[in-house]
């Protein structure tokens, strides 16, 4: 046990903080999953099975408990098919995960210099504008919206130029609220946003200036948005917008301000 403690390390120790969140975890799934019961009993297992196995070196009874340890593992598998599957479905939608995910195919595609993706986008814009079709746009690349999107109408799409400018024709059912765009999907439509109270807007802006505003203030997205009376494109980031937007600098605006 002394020459265990002279060795122990700060791996050691990160080992041990993993193994405790991990069974945190497990318990918190296993309460929400009507499982901790059951949870409870194969912990308690365990630990009698070192106590008799490793501790006290009980020969019979430890020769007993590790044959149904070995059986056990199949069992807990079987038992609990939906609990691991739940577990893994959540690992797979935490926040940061889907931040690793998004930075790694980003990297990926900053490395290809692929700004291919944002010609959908920034096509939609430019043909909205010219027929004077109003669109709020929000542009979540680090997936911040999450409350905003389950209050929205799911669409989970390919980014799609027509599809765009389908959902924000004017007697579309989705026209009125944002679309929120995540990576290279079309997630959802008809978000409702916060609005801005800011004094700074000019007077000709309407309601989606102020909505697309007031989400820029709060998170780190941009949003676009195509004037329903002037056509004019105008896209937000960070508390502040830049208007007058062509093809170009539209393009240019995403690829600088969406990280």
């Amino acid at each position: 046990m002394s020459e265990y403690l002279m060795n122990f390390g700060i791996k050691d120790l990160i080992d041990i903080l993993c193994v405790v969140l991990l069974l945190f975890y497990f318990y918190r799934l296993m309460k929400r999953t009507g499982s901790l019961n059951m949870f409870i009993g194969i912990l308690v297992f365990l630990l009698v099975w070192i106590v008799v196995s490793h501790l006290l070196k009980m020969r019979l009874m430890g020769v007993l408990m590790n044959k149904l340890v070995d059986v056990g593992v199949l069992a807990i598998i079987i038992l609990f098919a939906d609990d691991i599957r739940h577990f893994f479905h959540d690992l797979g939608g935490t926040k940061t995960t889907r931040r690793i995910f998004k930075w790694l195919t980003r990297r990926r595609r900053e490395g290809e210099g692929d700004d291919r993706r944002w010609l959908p986008l920034v096509n939609a814009c430019v043909n909205m504008g010219h027929k004077k079709q109003g669109a709020l746009i929000v542009v979540d690349e680090n997936d911040e919206l999450q409350d905003l999107k389950l209050k929205g109408e799911e669409i989970n799409a390919d980014l799609n130029q027509q599809l765009i400018e389908t959902i924000f024709f004017k007697n579309s059912p989705l026209h009125d609220g944002a679309m929120i765009i995540t990576g290279d999907k079309i997630e959802t439509a008809a978000s409702i946003l916060p609005i801005s109270q800011s004094e700074s807007l000019p007077k000709n802006f309407g309601l989606r200036h102020r909505a697309a505003m007031g989400i820029s203030e709060r998170t780190n997205v941009v949003a676009v948005v195509v004037s329903e009376e002037t056509g004019v494109i105008t896209a937000f980031h960070k508390g502040s917008f830049q208007s007058e937007l062509d093809y170009i600098s539209l393009k240019n605006y995403l690829a600088e301000h969406v990280r």
